[in-house]
């Protein structure tokens, strides 16, 4: 999980916890790898490097799946933690887009799989907009997963907000206030 202090990685890594993953987490900082462990993250590491120690941590084998909401900083080195049939789950660009790729790239690494979710395709239709906030409230309301909110800003301070999410000076979920 990129971004495990993060306002999605908090709550991913307290859900993936709760379902029985081992969870690696990556943080830019000392701070937000003690937020990342509060919420269960197993092993916390930096990004530096950050390929070869997943592959340290999981005997060589690599992880099963990798949640990225970085982009562009974390892409190849994304690929190069998963095992072979691993998934790569891009959900985010805070470091800029990942660049084009060909995409004979996934089976060199493997024979990867890889998805780009789009929150407008979850939407389209109405039951599954309910079965999946039910499924969301359920795991918040049975305590198993907590949204910490660290920030709270006015509306006409969005761009702020963003700045800060950009910046990666942010953790846990950031409320803009009407």
């Amino acid at each position: 999980m990129h971004a495990a202090a993060g306002g999605v990685g908090l709550i991913l890594t307290q859900w993936a916890k709760h379902l029985g993953a081992t969870v690696i987490g990556t943080v830019g900082s000392p701070e937000k790898a003690a937020l990342a462990r509060e919420n269960g993250a197993d092993h916390v590491i930096g990004y530096e490097g950050f390929a070869a120690r997943v592959r340290e941590i999981t005997g060589g084998q690599g992880a099963d799946v990798v949640y990225d909401g970085v982009g562009r900083a974390t892409f190849e080195g994304s690929l190069d933690s998963l095992r072979p049939f691993g998934t790569f789950v891009s959900f985010g660009s805070a470091s800029g887009p990942i660049p084009p790729f060909d995409i004979t790239l996934l089976m060199r690494k493997g024979s990867l799989f890889a998805t780009w979710q789009l929150l407008f395709e979850h939407l389209k239709r109405r039951e599954d907009v309910l079965a999946m906030s039910r499924e969301l409230f359920d795991v918040v309301a049975s305590g198993a997963v907590t949204v910490p909110v660290h920030a709270r800003l006015p509306l006409a301070e969005a761009a702020e907000a963003h700045r800060r999410l950009e910046a990666r000076e942010t953790t846990g979920a950031t409320v803009l206030l009407p």
